[in-house]
């Protein structure tokens, strides 16, 4: 059986996702780019391996493009809404996520 480092549970009872993820401030917002492009960014996310995983799972779930890299995830379009919605559903607290 496996111990957590950080937290000495079980690896199967182990908290330390779901304490990370509601100590974040996540900031969604649009931006201007290159030829008039809108372009949605998700900052405040601290887990990289979380970063690409959320990244994938709403590209697909928007039917846009986009990347993830230094610490956001940039998608294609204006999206605010829609990603405050699929992220609620995805467990993360709604005080934590800030539509600007």
């Amino acid at each position: 059986m496996e111990i957590c480092p950080v937290c000495g549970l079980p690896k199967e009872l182990c908290v330390c996702k779901e304490i990370s993820k509601t100590t974040q401030k996540i900031k969604i917002r649009t931006e201007k780019r290159k030829f008039g492009k809108i372009y949605t960014t998700i900052e405040g996310i601290d887990n990289q391996k979380e970063l690409s995983s959320l990244a994938k799972e709403l590209k697909k779930k928007l039917a846009c493009g986009g990347t993830a890299k230094d610490g956001k995830i940039i998608l294609q379009g204006d999206h605010k809404e829609k990603v405050k919605q699929i992220m609620l559903k995805m467990n993360y607290h709604e005080d934590q996520i800030d539509v600007i």
